[in-house]
Parts: structure tokens; sequence; C-alpha cells
């Protein structure tokens, strides 16, 4: 047919699209304001800084090259990921520097790369969420290769080993405090537009080991029927505690989450979605994230719905229309999580070697009033791109800038 750009072959695939399924097949004009996001994490050095040790001006260029790019993309939120393991990627007092900076926990980079962040991505126009893990101490189990300044180690017996890693444990008034006060301190000393938590609470179950929680569940959960309730109740106190500290540090700042993308089976709840995955946030994670959405708790709500239209176990489509009802009449805003990451990574099914699969995504998110955006795992796949994917959810549906939502 010749050769033809990138754009001519979207408009002309849409057209066809419209002819052989209707006008229903087309999205709707996106909205003026609407969520557009990506998630930079820091964990393993995943997207920033490519590797330990980068000299201060090598990481404030990388890190600048991030949030160029989501404005090129048009992306208009950048979620910043500044306590990945009980650390810290600003000058806190409660926590050590972050190894992943340094190549060494608790030395100095020598800058501040939070308040860079902030001050950076509000210059472009990007809204800066920052992303903590509320939990997570270590990727490995041996306290002696923390700092010794480290929490961890002047308070021992608030640390769990757990497949593999070590964990502060939920279920500790004091642990709970303590995390709130480490995170508070980055809402109190920089203008951040969100608080942001991922999906990790209690760690993901691990065949044949269990948590060991006995002697807090002993002290503490004497009110409750069962262990697991007992778990879910810490979770929800963090949550609904970490959002009236938010309000009282920085009124206006948003608390977003983004769980995994399955709150229960249907098989195991009938108010539950259609899906049969392996992991079930309520019960594996002890996070009850459809009642923070139905209560208000939260300002916004971002479900990794890591799946592929049509995935038996889980299709993107029938999450995306649950997690819509469970949105609808409530404040809280909706967002899809979309997994970059696998569009053209190998292993993955035929269905993510299509550079258009994540383009089917957002129109049939689209057919949802409910769905206000998006976020994209992550900032090294928006970079790549290895098939295209991003740039075509980018020529499909991002035409025009759009605003954040506040």
């Amino acid at each position: 047919m010749g050769r033809m750009s990138r754009r001519a072959f979207t408009v002309a695939g849409l057209s066809t699209l419209m002819m052989a399924q209707g006008a229903a097949a087309v999205p709707r004009r996106r909205a003026a304001t609407e969520m557009r996001g990506v998630w930079v994490a820091t964990v393993n050095n995943r997207d920033w800084p490519s590797r330990t040790g980068l000299t201060a001006a090598q990481q404030r260029t990388e890190l600048i090259a991030h949030l160029d790019r989501a404005v090129r993309g048009r992306l208009n939120t950048v979620i910043f990921q500044v306590r990945p393991t009980a650390d810290a990627l600003w000058p806190s007092p409660y926590e050590p520097w972050s190894q992943f900076l340094t190549g060494t926990q608790g030395r100095s980079p020598g800058w501040d790369p939070l308040g860079t962040a902030v001050t950076e991505a509000h210059a472009r126009g990007l809204q800066l969420h920052a992303w903590f893990n509320p939990y997570r101490i270590a990727n490995h189990t041996d306290p002696r290769r923390l700092v010794a300044s480290h929490p961890a180690r002047k308070h021992p017996d608030w640390v769990v080993p757990y497949g593999g890693k070590l964990y502060y444990n939920p279920g500790l008034p004091k642990v709970r405090a303590f995390v709130q006060d480490a995170m508070l301190d980055a809402v109190a000393r920089y203008p951040v537009d969100a608080v942001h938590f991922d999906d990790y609470f209690y760690p993901y179950p691990v065949a044949g080991q269990s948590f060991d929680d006995d002697a807090a569940y002993d002290t503490y959960g004497g009110s409750f029927t069962n262990r697991a309730a007992w778990r879910r109740d810490n979770i929800n106190r963090l949550v609904k505690e970490t959002a009236a500290r938010i309000r009282e540090v920085r009124p206006g700042t948003q608390f977003g989450i983004s769980p995994f993308g399955v709150w229960r089976n249907a098989a195991t709840d009938s108010r539950g979605s259609d899906t049969r995955a392996g992991v079930q946030t309520y019960d594996d994670l002890y996070a009850d994230t459809r009642a923070w959405v139905r209560d208000n708790v939260i300002d916004y709500l971002v479900p990794q719905v890591y799946w592929n239209i049509g995935f038996a176990a889980a299709d993107y489509a029938k999450l995306v229309s649950w997690w819509a009802g469970v949105a609808k009449g409530t404040g809280t805003r909706l967002y899809i999580g979309e997994a970059l990451y696998k569009a053209g990574a190998a292993g993955q099914s035929a269905a993510w070697k299509d550079p258009a699969e994540l383009s089917r995504h957002l129109t049939r998110a689209a057919a949802h009033p409910e769905v206000s955006g998006h976020v994209y795992f992550a900032a090294q796949d928006v970079a790549k791109d290895p098939i295209g994917a991003m740039a075509r959810v980018i020529a499909d549906h991002y035409g025009q800038p759009a605003t954040a939502p506040r």
C-alpha cells in the first residue's frame, strides 16, 4: 500500500474499525481534564537513576529527561517513588538516604531529588505525586546490611522477615505512627500534589511461609473474631490516619492508592469481579480497596489492571467495568493502571505483541464515564517503547494536552 506515516496509518486503521464495528468502537472525545500519568520507580534502579553511583549532575539530567519525555507525550502527572525501602530520596530526619542513589544506604547524593522533582515538574506544568511504600524495609533478610542508624536496627521488634525480605509489622501501633511520620515529613517540606501508595500492604503470600505477627495479634487483636479481620483493620487504620494527617499537614494535597487489580473474585464474594485471580487484595494483602472507594477515604484509586482484553482469568474489559461500578456515585476518582511494560516484552502472550492493545484499553475504558484517566508502568518503558505501543496511545488518544485532576 506504499509508505504511510504512523499517524496516517492510525487514522486509516480507525476508519476501518469504524466501518467494521460501528461508531461505538471509536474513542469518545478526550476530556479536557483527565489523568495521564507515569510511574517512575526507583526501587532496584528500575527506572531512575539508571544505576547507582552517578554524579548528582548525571542523576539530575536523567530525572529531567523523564519529566521532559512526559511533557512531549502530553502526559500530565509523574508518580515518583521517593521511599522505596524504608529510606528516603530527600534529606529525611527519620530514615536514611536511599541506597539506590549512591549504592550505599545513608550516603548523601549531594542534592535533593524530591525537592528538585517537585520544582522541575511544576515548572513544566506536571503534577508530582510522591510515591511511598509504607512497610517494606529491604529486599533481603539481613538487618546487618542496613545502615547502623536505621530505625529497623534500633527497633528489631518492629521487623518481620518474610519471603526473602524484611517488613515493618503493620500490627504494631508504634510502627503505624512511625511510617506516617516518615512519609508526612515529605509532605510538610514540599508542595507535592499527592501522596501515593502502591499495592504493598501486608506482603504478597509466599507458599509455605507465614507472616509472623503472633505476638502483635496476641497483644492487639483481642477484639477481632480472626486474624484476617484484625490485619484488615490495621491497614484501614493506616489509610484513614494517613488521609487525615495529609489534610492537617498540607490541605489540598491528594491521597491516592494503586492496588492489585482484583479486590475479590465473584466465586469468593458475590460483590467481587468476574475473575479467577490467584491473589485477592481483600484476602491476601488485607487491603479492603473497594471500601476505600465506596467510603470516600481516598481521593483516587488506580487499580493495576495489568491484563489484556479477553484474558480468561482477569479480562481487562470486565475489570474496568467492575471498578467503574464500584466508583459510580462516589467522590473517589478512578484511574486505570496500565501494563505498558508488557508491550513487546519477551514471554508475554500474543495480545501484548500487538502495538494497538493498549490503545484499545483506553477505547474500552472511555465507555465508562467513571474512568478519569490512566497511569502507565513505567517510565523506562515510555522511553524505550519497543513496539510503539505508547506512541500509538499518544497518537490515538492524546492529540491535545489535558489538565490533571485535582
